[in-house]
């Protein structure tokens, strides 16, 4: 399969230097052409991943990225000059996956497009009997990406799947952040620590929003476990 890489990037220069790296591991790349039509261009395309700016022309990459959250589940890699730890946060509130600065190396770049695309391709076989996570009535389908509680469902994204995951699987046992950390990272050194907070802040809300409060919670220093209380 070549896989289609989308990058919404305004710095003309810096997204065909990207295009020619990325290009030589045979990957299908594409640079937006016009920044007022970008989710046109996206489902022209039909990307197995983006690579999206924070700064860019009208709307902000925040905005482009909750609007490709509406439409698909695919991989979002922010690529930004913006360091700041708040910009990060917003970032994968809005639905992002991963964050890279600026500067950066083109090889960290291709090493986490490639990570992202086994994690949301690479387990994938034609007419594979779906998978079902469950405890006690909360139901995670991890191919779909969704959660059901009761007559409630939610889609979640990548990672806070394999977060949630762990969490249903180990329960009632406390699972540690760094166990957390190295299954939706590889790249760990690159990940601040406030980035698994807020993916499991992420799941809490989505929990609560089909019928279950409080359902994670923080044992201090240790990680997370899931409060089975509904």
């Amino acid at each position: 399969m070549s896989y289609k890489i989308y990058i919404i990037e305004d710095d003309s220069s810096l997204g065909f230097l990207l295009k020619e790296y990325i290009s030589k591991y045979q990957f299908d790349v594409k640079i937006v052409k016009n920044f007022e039509n970008i989710m046109s261009e996206f489902n022209e395309f039909k990307p197995n991943l983006v690579l999206l700016d924070v700064n860019l022309p009208k709307f902000d990459g925040f905005y482009w990225c909750r609007r490709i959250r509406q439409e698909s589940k695919i991989p979002i890699i922010f690529i930004s000059a913006r360091d700041s730890g708040m910009d990060q946060v917003m970032a994968l509130e809005n639905g992002g996956d991963d964050y890279i600065t600026k500067p950066f190396y083109y090889e960290v770049v291709m090493a986490k497009i490639k990570s992202h695309l086994r994690r949301a391709f690479g387990d994938y076989a034609p007419h594979m009997e779906e998978r079902i996570v469950e405890l006690d009535g909360l139901i995670f389908y991890p191919e779909r990406l969704e959660i059901k509680f009761n007559d409630r469902k939610v889609i979640i994204t990548k990672k806070e799947g394999i977060l949630l995951e762990y969490l249903i699987k180990k329960y009632p046992k406390v699972v540690a952040r760094d166990f957390l950390l190295e299954k939706i990272w590889d790249d760990i050194e690159f990940v601040e620590e406030n980035t698994l907070n807020v993916n499991i802040s992420r799941i809490r809300k989505k929990l609560q929003d089909i019928g279950i409060c409080n359902g994670i919670e923080t044992v201090r220093s240790v990680g997370y476990r899931l409060n089975k209380t509904w």
